[in-house]
């Protein structure tokens, strides 16, 4: 199949550089009338220009798209709510939102300022969330829409001098669990998108050589994928240097200790079976947890 855009608004946060104008000029090409965000600050957020924004418009008219430019600053809801009326007014409806704008300040967490901790939260976590509240009522009465959040390998995994980064990308995973539950019925797909890419917030982390091979362009692949119809839902796709996997969350089936015996050292004694991975799986929501232990629980009650 060949996946094309024609007649879809998209919205790209974060879209002057890297990634974001990687997305943005993709969406355009395949036929998408793209909201180019960017507030056009400096890697650490500080600053603010639109002169990115707008030369990532040009190039998308030059090539015979149409495109706007917004310099919002993710982080204020009013400046959000009017990048979206913007689109609204010209286009009449919003399809896409890929929340890819962030900023980087990394230190180790015993040198950190909770000013930087904080700042980044504010970036990526509500950032995500001002974008995704001010076009969530379109989607639901339009009863289509495709929302791509922006993950990291290093929230979940970690990574040395990104407490703050990690905690923000892992948030939005969460954020990600309830959308889709909450917009399933009105056809709202929300996924995420774990980049690795050569950018200017990866330029003083890696060699060039290495970072020649890590190019928006392949990550940009894995974004289209999870904004177009037919999109997966609840997806986390990573991507970088031509290579794609998925990351899913397992619980194990776990075991059962009776009353009288719950107690640390019960615990302990059934740790193997606590871990043991053969019978692990996906949960649909948190619900399946509490339902999970309750059958477990229900099963040990001996009839009378």
């Amino acid at each position: 199949m060949t996946v094309r855009f024609d007649g879809q608004v998209a919205i790209v946060t974060g879209a002057g550089n890297g990634l974001g104008k990687s997305h943005a000029l993709a969406l355009a090409a395949r036929g998408a009338k793209v909201v180019v965000n960017d507030l056009g600050g400096a890697r650490d957020g500080s600053g603010a220009s639109s002169a990115a924004a707008q030369a990532v418009v040009r190039e998308i008219e030059a090539n015979g798209g149409e495109a706007i430019a917004h310099g919002a600053n993710v982080a204020k809801f009013d400046e959000v709510q009017d990048m979206v009326q913007q689109a609204m007014d010209k286009w009449g409806r919003v399809d896409i939102l890929i929340n890819n704008a962030g900023i980087l300040r990394d230190k180790s967490f015993a040198k950190m300022e909770l000013s930087d901790f904080q700042m980044v939260m504010d970036v990526h976590v509500m950032g995500s969330v001002n974008c995704t509240k001010a076009v969530w009522d379109i989607m639901r009465a339009q009863n289509y829409g495709r929302i791509v959040m922006t993950t990291s390998s290093s929230g979940m995994y970690g990574n040395f001098g990104q407490s703050n980064y990690g905690a923000a990308k892992m948030a939005v995973l969460g954020f990600m669990n309830t959308l889709v539950l909450e917009g399933a019925k009105y056809d709202i797909r929300v996924n995420a998108l774990a980049p690795t890419a050569g950018t200017r917030m990866t330029e003083d982390l890696m060699p060039p050589e290495i970072l020649g091979m890590l190019t928006p362009e392949s990550v940009t692949a894995g974004a289209l994928t999870l904004c177009h119809k037919e999109a997966p839902n609840r997806f986390i796709l990573c991507a970088g240097a031509g290579g794609y996997a998925s990351t899913r969350l397992f619980e194990t089936a776990g075991t059962f200790i009776p009353a009288e015996a719950q107690t640390p050292e019960a615990v302990l004694e059934s740790w193997d079976k606590i871990c043991e991975q053969s019978a692990q799986g996906e949960l649909a929501s948190g619900a399946g947890q509490t339902e999970k232990f309750l059958t477990m629980a229900m099963a040990s009650i001996q009839p009378a």
